[in-house]
């Protein structure tokens, strides 16, 4: 009796301890683990209205932030109509790699790596990073050939967006373009911007163009602006295409 006595006071506590393990798998497998996502909850049960106040909290807060977005751009709608400044149109399109410039051509054009095959066509407008760059010329069914705003045969309608004044750029083989306008006086500072023309009819209203770097009107015969022009046209490995097709005027009698 005292062996008996001496073993279970050396085992009794694992005895107890294999027969708890032992009796909680058994629990589990007979629950597929009921009690223990009720035990989960019943002590995250403290935590769950912080954290369903966080979540109230995002969602009011982000439908603010909607909220403002929408009022700010209605605000910005609101400003262009006031200050009759041009609305981007839209740009989305087709981004091409540029795959080959001539040095002796380098300002007049360069060569794009898609043609007809993938669905572009002369006429078609070509942006890049910071804006307008030219428009596509001739094609070939994988290449196209891109006249660029730098070449001196090209010419385009452009307005001034602060002051709505009517002007024709025409490229000179650098960066900087002249930009002559239609009236003695254009009222045009450096800083500001330039647009394409709705006037144009190569090229789609709103494009931006440029910046006014200086202006001159010492000749009120010929008043002219020199212009860098937003995109990098002297380095650029992509651009993106727009389909294009110039505008027919149509006559309906009476």
């Amino acid at each position: 009796m005292a062996f008996l006595l001496r073993w279970w006071g050396r085992y009794a506590g694992g005895l107890v301890l294999v027969a708890l393990v032992l009796t909680s798998a058994w629990i589990l497998r007979e629950t597929n683990g009921a009690a223990i996502r009720e035990l989960y909850r019943l002590l995250s049960l403290p935590f769950q209205g912080a954290v369903e106040d966080q979540q109230a909290l995002i969602q009011a807060r982000t439908w603010q932030l909607e909220q403002q977005l929408a009022a700010v751009q209605a605000e910005n709608r609101r400003l262009r109509q006031m200050l009759n400044a041009p609305m981007l149109p839209n740009l989305n399109g087709r981004i091409v790699p540029v795959i080959g410039r001539s040095s002796d051509q380098w300002w007049r054009s360069l060569l794009l790596g898609e043609g007809s095959r993938q669905g572009l066509t002369i006429g078609s407008v070509v942006v890049g990073n910071g804006g307008l760059v030219g428009r596509i010329t001739s094609i070939t069914p994988n290449t196209s050939r891109v006249m660029l705003l730098t070449d001196p045969a090209s010419r385009v309608g452009v307005v001034v967006g602060r002051t709505r004044q009517m002007g024709i750029l025409r490229g000179q083989l650098n960066q900087q373009v002249i930009v002559e306008f239609l009236e003695k006086d254009p009222k045009v500072q450096p800083r500001d911007v330039l647009y394409t023309s709705a006037l144009s009819s190569l090229y789609p209203a709103g494009i931006p163009i440029g910046e006014v770097q200086s202006v001159e009107l010492s000749d009120p015969t010929r008043p002219h602006a020199t212009v860098i022009l937003g995109a990098p046209i002297d380095r650029l490995e992509w651009v993106t295409v727009i389909p294009y097709a110039e505008p027919t005027d149509t006559f309906t009698p009476n």
